[in-house]
């Protein structure tokens, strides 16, 4: 028997009690990360080759790209400056680094009484937290979108009985 890893997201997890600035910021984490891990979940090498066309990124390359955005989304509530982005991993070891990171920034905003305290810094900048909703987070849920339509596209359609509106996966 193959003991497979449980990875965050498989269903989205219980919300919080009450409405505040960071529960609503982490709820928005959250749905993107159970759609991220349905989005991504069963891709064959040929899903993750497929572009639309000659000018579009491949799957893997946007799946890259979320990566990089779960990076700059969990900076924002470290307080951490962005830098280099680690080297090279296999698609499963993205998937899974890209998912742990939205869980952790949720959970970080899920807890905060004053998300204005987390902002994307850069070496010579300083941004909002505004710009992390509509930058990183509003782009990652984009890009999820790409995923599910070239894997769509690539003969490999969204899994059935995933409800985005529950956040639950009917067997």
């Amino acid at each position: 028997m193959i003991f497979k890893e449980k990875l965050p997201y498989y269903q989205i997890p219980e919300p919080a009690l009450e409405y505040t600035a960071g529960t609503s910021v982490s709820r928005m984490v959250d749905g993107l990360g159970f759609r991220y891990y349905w989005a991504t979940e069963n891709l064959s090498v040929a899903d993750l080759g497929f572009k639309p066309n000659s000018e579009a990124r491949t799957t893997e390359e946007t799946i890259d790209h979320i990566y990089h955005l779960s990076i700059r989304i969990l900076n924002a509530t470290l307080i951490k400056v962005n830098g280099d982005i680690e080297p090279s991993m296999t698609f499963t070891e993205k998937r899974k680094k890209t998912l742990e990171n939205f869980l952790q920034a949720s959970t970080i905003l899920r807890e905060s009484k004053d998300v204005s305290q987390f902002k994307i810094l850069f070496p010579n900048k300083e941004l909002s937290f505004w710009c992390v909703i509509n930058g990183p987070i509003a782009d990652a849920i984009w890009h999820v979108g790409q995923i599910v339509s070239f894997r769509r596209s690539s003969g490999n359609p969204f899994p059935s009985g995933v409800s985005v509106l529950t956040g639950k996966k009917q067997n």
